[in-house]
């Protein structure tokens, strides 16, 4: 499976902002998809993951700000971010798998898109 990001951009604190994942490949509705980003000089974190049946996961600092979902038929995973903060500027990167647990860990993974950037300026 291939993936690639965009929808980055510039935004204010308090905005809104969609990023979204193309998927290429084949029998995508088997895969699993995650949410990462990477903040200058720190690791990268988990953001959100959703399953084969749509079970969604994510991390504490996005709750109730973020939503993942997919579309089987258009082969996109968007991330829908409000309520943005300075702490969530970063490069967000998009992943996929097929195994069905820990998919708030980076090493489960193991196809990767190329990262979009998101700054928000407060």
């Amino acid at each position: 499976v291939q993936l690639q990001a965009s929808g980055g951009g510039l935004v204010q604190a308090g905005g809104s902002l969609r990023v979204s994942c193309a998927v290429s490949g084949r029998a995508l509705s088997t895969y699993n998809f995650g949410w990462f980003r990477q903040a200058p000089g720190k690791e990268r974190d988990f953001v959100a993951a959703i399953a084969w049946n749509s079970n969604t996961d994510y991390a504490d600092s996005v709750k109730g700000r973020f939503a993942i979902s997919r579309d089987n038929a258009k082969n996109t995973v968007p991330l829908e971010m409000n309520s943005l903060k300075d702490e969530d500027t970063a490069v967000y990167y998009c992943a996929a798998t097929r195994r069905v647990t820990s998919l708030n860990t980076e090493r489960v993974y193991n196809s990767w898109g190329q990262g979009t950037q998101v700054t928000v300026s407060s």
